[in-house]
């Protein structure tokens, strides 16, 4: 096994210069999949009865919606079609690395949540929305939040702006990487028949990477998760009224 940590296969292109074609080509293979997906979930209300995966599917929407609309309140309804799309695409995100592409020689795989090059934007996307909402539902005035509720902490208040991308970006990065790393430690170990004494520790751990992948099924479900609520709560505090 050669797998590096942090390796990626590597497009030139013009201007652009550098990119993480494993990342590219594995985010749009999600994206496919997601049609897929919604649409065979979309195919079960043709069949006139409800479906496992019709009850499933409203049960996860329903919640968000509901957490959506607890925190937000009626303002927060047009939001909730982008914040479902947000939990869906970085739950898949997270769950693509569960198949071992990578390691059958294919130039994509693994979660591209675990490349900066796609959590920052995400951040970002998430950032620059609720500012132009903010923006548009209080015009200039939304730019004196940063005074409050006292001038002093104008410096203070602004860096919570700029650490609020970073942090998503980075909670989400971490605990996708880490959970990658821990993988390929245990695949290393195993390929690598390492024997403490008589004790053969490559056969003893093989039971670890079944474990490591329910593991990492539930962290990635908790991230999308964190990450949808996050920007939900994030929403909640700019379209706040000032008092």
């Amino acid at each position: 096994m050669h797998e590096q940590i942090g390796e990626h296969y590597i497009w030139h292109w013009p201007v652009i210069g550098d990119v993480h074609a494993d990342t590219i080509m594995t985010t749009w293979l999600v994206m496919l999949v997601s049609l897929a997906f919604f649409a065979w979930i979309g195919a079960s209300y043709r069949s006139g009865y409800v479906s496992k995966r019709q009850t499933v599917f409203e049960g996860v929407i329903n919640y968000i919606a509901d957490l959506n609309a607890g925190v937000l309140g009626p303002a927060g309804e047009p939001f909730t079609p982008f914040f479902i799309a947000l939990f869906f695409f970085i739950f898949l995100l997270n769950q693509f690395g569960t198949f071992p592409f990578k390691a059958f020689g294919l130039p994509f795989g693994g979660s591209p949540t675990a490349d900066l090059n796609t959590v920052v934007p995400l951040a970002a996307i998430v950032f620059f929305m609720i500012q132009a909402v903010a923006f548009r539902k209080k015009g200039l005035s939304y730019a004196g939040h940063v005074f409050k509720p006292f001038w002093q902490l104008f410096l203070l208040n602004i860096l919570d702006e700029i650490l609020r991308p970073i942090t998503l970006a980075a909670r989400l990065f971490f605990n996708i990487f880490v959970g990658e790393l821990l993988f390929i430690i245990v695949a290393s170990i195993i390929v690598a028949r390492i024997h403490i004494g008589s004790f053969d520790l490559s056969i003893a751990v093989t039971v670890v990477p079944f474990l490591i992948q329910f593991f990492n099924f539930f962290v990635g479900t908790i991230q999308a998760f964190v990450f949808t609520l996050l920007a939900i709560v994030y929403l909640s505090l700019a379209l706040a009224d000032d008092h």
